[in-house]
């Protein structure tokens, strides 16, 4: 029986910090279903289709190097729902630090209630890319910074060319 794990998020940009989650769950896991979150209450600076697209060619490499099926799929309801439609067993969640573990503690304990047989498992965030926080990625390029240290350089084009519009 494959082992099938589910990662959600907005990844609005996907960042260094969001590929070293995806990286370590992948050696966990047969199938990893990486799940963009879709909201009607959110305002992302990226659409949906261009999320899913940058997540593909962000996680190719990480697919053949740990042998892991990764695929991504869009939701707009509940991650727990979305991982039990994919079949999922275990729900990875990355940690940066303590106001992300009392978060996800919490959603970790919501989900249990809901879908007990679904685990939550938390990937604490490598050191290189602890400080890494999508929101301020879009705050930096929506300003003219430099991005380069947290995201790939294609990641960074998507950004400038996205921002320079706004």
């Amino acid at each position: 029986m494959a082992r099938i794990g589910f990662y959600s998020g907005s990844f609005d940009p996907v960042t260094f910090g969001h590929t070293d989650v995806i990286a370590r769950a992948a050696e966990l896991v047969d199938r990893l279903v990486i799940g963009v979150g879709v909201h009607a209450s959110k305002n992302p600076l990226f659409a949906a289709d261009k999320r899913v697209e940058m997540l593909r060619m962000e996680t190719a490499i990480i697919a053949d190097k740990s042998g892991t099926e990764i695929e991504i799929v869009t939701f707009d309801n509940l991650a727990v729902d979305a991982a039990r439609a994919e079949g999922a067993t275990v729900i990875f969640r990355g940690l940066r630090d303590g106001t992300d573990f009392d978060y996800e503690m919490q959603m970790a304990g919501m989900n249990g209630a809901m879908a007990p047989d679904i685990q939550t498992v938390f990937v604490a965030a490598s050191p290189q890319v602890r400080h890494i926080a999508a929101n301020l990625v879009r705050q930096i390029a929506r300003m003219g910074g430099n991005v380069s240290a947290f995201v790939s350089p294609e990641i960074e084009v998507y950004l400038k060319e996205r921002c320079k519009v706004l």
